[in-house]
């Protein structure tokens, strides 16, 4: 059976689509499980073990060119490696116009079926129009979580239960260890969120930093943009133990997370992949719904705050010392 998956963004997204591959493979171990994704995405679902081939999709960056010789080829070429092999299901978990259309697009083989979401979740920016390219149309309750939201729509299409925890089945990066990491221990704050209301206050940070500081873990500082690094120079300047990071690639920023003997962050792509490999991570809810994402997997994932209630520092600082019980830190002194 050949399968497509198309969720092409954004990066906490396709890495909360990532379990509905496990559960498919749990239940049809010879599937062929191909995906779409935007492009800078590309590589991190190539790290999904159950993933055959990654299609890439560069919306983004053709939206800028459209009438260029070159966009126009890398288009063609798209859409011919989209049709070049038949599909016995196509799934759209996405829900909207625009990944409807490369649903639209795919190959069905004879009996084929085009199956994605009845309904959008709450405060989701589901396109309902995009089911005029179903078969069948799976809903979904109005607060289901965004990884079940995924999982139940491949179980609906293929009739079976979802009974085990969210699998992730996710690779280490490849490639040997980079200037910047280090080899002993680290925590890393990722503290940057493209919408400001999401971030966790600096003194809230400055005084985790010097709790970890006691405990001999030093803190690594991410940041994906200029007044994401304006930040992380800021919040350095206080912190005696802080390291601002390099601009790192995606790839880079996923071996920062996969690394990390703790992870701490707001609700964002980089938190999530930290919990996705199961690293002990505390997600910081501030001013999003914790129910949407939060790390319900694994033990080693504790969730504090929600929708307009930032956690306080000392929880924080009870789920540091809970996390980090099990681990080998250095000597402080």
């Amino acid at each position: 059976m050949n399968i497509l998956i198309v969720r092409v963004s954004s990066l906490g997204d396709v890495v909360h689509n990532m379990p509905m591959v496990a559960d498919i493979l749990r239940h049809y171990p010879h599937a062929n499980i191909d995906w779409v994704v935007e492009e800078a995405y590309a590589d991190l679902v190539r790290l999904n073990r159950g993933v055959r081939n990654v299609i890439p999709f560069a919306l983004r960056r053709w939206r800028k060119s459209l009438a260029s010789a070159q966009t126009c080829a890398e288009m063609r070429s798209f859409h011919q490696t989209l049709r070049a092999q038949p599909y016995d299901v196509v799934f759209d978990t996405q829900g909207l116009i625009k990944s409807g259309a490369v649903m639209g697009m795919a190959r069905l083989a004879s009996g084929g079926r085009r199956i994605g979401l009845a309904n959008g979740t709450e405060g989701s920016g589901y396109e309902p129009i995009s089911r005029i390219f179903h078969t069948m149309s799976v809903p979904v309750g109005g607060r289901t979580h965004a990884v079940m939201r995924a999982r139940m729509v491949a179980a609906a299409a293929f009739g079976y239960a979802i009974a085990s925890p969210a699998d992730f089945n996710l690779n280490a990066p490849d490639g040997s260890r980079p200037a910047w990491l280090p080899d002993q221990p680290y925590a890393v704050f990722f503290h940057g969120t493209a919408r400001a209301e999401k971030r966790w206050d600096d003194a809230s940070w400055v005084q985790v930093a010097q709790s970890l500081a006691a405990r001999g873990l030093p803190v690594l500082l991410p940041w994906g943009s200029e007044p994401e690094k304006q930040a992380a120079d800021r919040l350095a300047a206080r912190m005696q133990n802080a390291q601002v990071l390099p601009r790192l690639s995606m790839m880079d920023a996923v071996l920062l997370a996969q690394r990390a003997s703790l992870a701490i962050g707001v609700d964002t792509g980089l938190t999530h992949i930290a919990a996705a490999f199961n690293r002990p991570t505390i997600e910081l809810y501030c001013d999003s719904p914790r129910w949407k994402t939060e790390g319900n997997w694994s033990a080693d994932i504790m969730n504090l705050g929600d929708l307009g209630m930032p956690p306080a520092v000392a929880e924080v600082e009870v789920a540091i010392a809970s996390l980090l019980a099990a681990v080998q830190l250095p000597d402080p002194g």
